[in-house]
């Protein structure tokens, strides 16, 4: 029974000598300080110098309770049905980053996303009422002008050039995690460039360990000049919590979100290539006699489209634009996407195993003639957004370029079409066997009353029929 004990005892004095030994070699690393300055080493002054231009955001909007007893026909035959429902407030908080001395904020989309009411709160403590100037989801960002400044001068962030970053660079993260005011954390860089994220339509985000957690959400992420490296978006988490993996979206593409807000636009306009793009497998790189699955592969190009002027075809592999390599499709949409409008972008492609370099114009997607509409008549398609596919509607939306009828762009929650099943990005080009050319076609069709609906659609490029009773 002493063995075991004895035994024990042996290889903790075995592990303190190792451990000694170990402390003793660390101690040789380790060395005085030389110098009052090296004491006083601190990320103070570049904190002192941004925390002005971080702000709080506050949204609020008004929902209606709904008792889900109401959905019950009995229950609504023997009491009845109350004339208002009880109304409650919801609110979000999040931060954004002063970014026009005008007062003029960027922070995520979702921290204010349907909100009827906005705040933001300054380092300061002073609250000022805010509007909506864009919204960009594809992005998950928001642009907001302050409201009654007196034309007051903020401090501002400056952007920094998201592309020059590198794997290891010290970063500061600032934001209002948890509600419990302005906080500041450190990191590094961790990783560039991932697109396996699945938040926005443009996956290309920086990765970092600086603690970030909710209420982050729309802070900033800061380099060591002080300068704004990216929008702090999300984490990846399984407790709710930071577990050192968070995302910024890169201070490039937040460029373009807040040029196009400072324009008066209420879209943000961005180059469009007119093709449609696929990620090389491994089975494809075979076919293609890769050696590597990387580049973004021509799927389709929609005609009269930058990319079919430039002579872009039909299976071309794209592997690099103005220099850069490509490794897929992601990487190109954001390159691309912050590109300046009204210049030229120089593609690299492999053609049948040979270099071509095509010279694309930056110019952005026709927008006409959407005639968007909402359907209020008692139809399956009731509460639905609908509009004609223009070019620009169409690449917001992923669609094919060529695609033709009329696509839902937005569904009310509390609606048949909602209910029954209807999607974002679905196409319907029938109903009760009428061609579905036009908004005003579907408006018309779902106003017949039919009692039994037979209706055409496209989801994801794949032709859907579906019946449906009235």
């Amino acid at each position: 029974m002493l063995r075991p004990v004895r035994f024990a005892a042996v290889s903790a004095l075995c592990t303190l000598a190792f451990m000694g030994n170990l402390s003793a070699a660390a101690a040789q690393d380790r060395r005085v300080p030389s110098s009052q300055a090296e004491l006083q080493l601190s990320y103070a002054p570049i904190v002192q110098r941004v925390q002005p231009a971080v702000v709080n955001v506050y949204a609020a909007k008004t929902v209606q309770n709904r008792n889900p007893f109401l959905d019950d026909p009995i229950f609504r035959r023997f009491f009845g049905v109350p004339g208002q429902q009880p109304e409650q407030m919801q609110r979000s908080l999040g931060s954004g980053v002063m970014v026009d001395g005008s007062g003029l904020v960027v922070t995520n989309n979702h921290v204010i996303e349907g909100a009827d009411q906005v705040k933001v709160s300054l380092a300061d403590k002073r609250e000022y009422e805010a509007e909506i100037v864009l919204k960009d989801s594809r992005t998950d960002l928001a642009v907001l002008r302050l409201k009654n400044t007196n034309k007051e001068k903020f401090a501002t962030l400056d952007f920094a050039n998201s592309d020059q970053l590198l794997v290891g660079d010290v970063v500061l993260a600032i934001g209002n995690p948890f509600g419990v005011g302005q906080t500041v954390t450190h990191g590094i860089i961790s990783a560039l460039a991932r697109t396996q994220v699945g938040i926005t339509d443009y996956q290309f985000f920086i990765q970092t360990d600086a603690a970030i957690n909710p209420g982050n959400s729309g802070g900033a992420l800061v380099d060591m000049s002080g300068r704004l490296a990216g929008i702090n978006t999300a984490i990846f988490s399984r407790s709710g919590g930071s577990q050192g993996i968070g995302f910024a979206i890169p201070a490039n593409m937040v460029r373009v979100v807040v040029a196009s807000a400072k324009s008066g636009g209420k879209n943000v306009k961005r180059p469009w290539l007119g093709a449609r793009l696929q990620a090389v497998t491994p089975e494809i790189a075979e076919t293609l006699g890769l050696k590597l699955p990387s580049g973004a592969l021509v799927a389709n190009v929609a005609p009269n489209s930058p990319a079919a002027k430039a002579g872009l075809k039909l299976s071309d592999l794209i592997v690099g634009i103005d220099g850069t390599p490509i490794d897929d499709p992601n990487a190109f949409d954001y390159r691309f996407a912050t590109r300046p409008l009204g210049g030229n972008a120089e593609i690299e492609v492999q053609r049948a195993g040979k270099p071509v370099k095509l010279t694309v114009s930056l110019e952005t997607a026709p927008d006409t003639n959407r005639d968007e509409i909402v359907l209020t008549a008692r139809s399956p398609f009731q509460g639905a957004r609908v509009a004609n596919i223009s070019p620009a509607l169409a690449d917001e939306l992923h669609l094919d370029a060529g695609a033709e009828g009329v696509v839902v762009t937005e569904l009310a929650d509390d609606g048949t079409a909602a209910n029954v099943g209807f999607q974002k990005g679905d196409i319907i080009i029938a109903v009760n066997n009428e061609k579905i050319a036009r908004t005003g076609d579907l408006e018309k069709a779902s106003k017949t009353g039919s009692r039994v609906w037979r209706i055409t659609l496209v989801r994801g490029g794949q032709q859907i029929n579906v019946t449906l009773g009235g």
